[in-house]
């Protein structure tokens, strides 16, 4: 999944799924219980595959509007309907298990990055079983991701849900990561939104429904009270930087950094065969 570019003279037998028999696939479990195994983690196949697929996505979706036209294969449709085609059932257990951590914990009624980065993980386990394909990177994220932003919202909403691990002000978001890395991608170029307008609300109001990044900000405007520089100050000082590709590349460093690197989040992550915490192959 770290390639962003089909390889040249493809054939049509390279389209198609792989034969789920050459996966041996189990049900995933958590391998980071102890902050040294961090190192595990950042040398697993598991870490490459994950950064490989937002990576990816952070470039199918540069420059393109959420209302943008692009294609939705008939298995990709049938894949988000039910899961996982019938070819596929064996997978299902293991795939299952990030779709399930994906929407907060029960117990305590939080969410997080972390339960973000398990969707993400659901998406990138579809990938790499097939069921999804490199041509189907601006539906997974402007139909599927974007509408488990919505679903999550809405609970966030009904449910007043506790943000898990949150830094507060000194944090970019209290739920979501994603939303403004891909977010930002999308606005590379743009010919006249720049980093410093995000902040005013006639232009939210008026991109909101094209941008990822800008319908973050006016979630966080309609939960939150208060002048914007005190309640999301890791965004004001955002709104600073001079280009969108700027923000989309700290964006990443931070993601890795305050998300992938932090051992109360990664503790969770649950690894299979399909992200696998054994070394990358040299």
């Amino acid at each position: 999944m770290a390639e962003t570019e089909q390889p040249s003279g493809s054939s049509h037998e390279d389209d198609k799924p792989p034969n789920p028999v050459s996966f041996n696939f189990m049900l995933p479990k958590k391998e980071i219980s102890m902050v040294p195994d961090m190192g595990k983690w950042k040398r697993s196949q598991a870490y490459a595959d994950y950064m490989g697929f937002i990576l990816t996505l952070n470039e199918g979706v540069k420059g393109k509007k959420l209302t943008c036209e692009y294609h939705v294969s008939e298995e990709a449709e049938a894949l988000v309907t039910a899961v996982l085609p019938s070819q596929l059932c064996d997978a299902a257990p293991e795939v299952a298990v990030y779709l399930k951590e994906a929407v907060g914990n029960s117990t305590r009624i939080d969410y997080g990055t972390g339960h973000e980065a398990a969707f993400a993980a659901f998406l990138c386990c579809l990938c790499k079983v097939g069921a999804l394909r490199i041509e189907d990177q601006l539906a997974i994220v402007f139909k599927v991701f974007d509408k488990y932003l919505r679903v999550m919202r809405k609970l966030q909403k009904t449910y007043r849900m506790e943000p898990a691990g949150s830094q507060g002000v000194w944090g970019l978001d209290d739920f979501q990561f994603l939303p403004f890395i891909w977010g930002s991608s999308q606005l590379l170029d743009h010919p006249t939104l720049e980093p410093r307008h995000f902040v005013e609300e006639k232009v939210v109001n008026e991109y909101h429904q094209d941008y990822m990044f800008l319908e973050s900000i006016k979630f966080i405007n309609e939960m939150k009270t208060g002048p914007f520089a005190e309640h999301s100050n890791q965004l004001w000082n955002i709104s600073a930087v001079p280009s969108w590709s700027k923000v989309n590349q700290g964006l990443i460093r931070m993601y890795k950094a305050e998300c992938l690197e932090k051992f109360p989040v990664i503790q969770h992550f649950k690894f299979g065969s399909l992200l696998s915490i054994q070394p990358v192959k040299p």
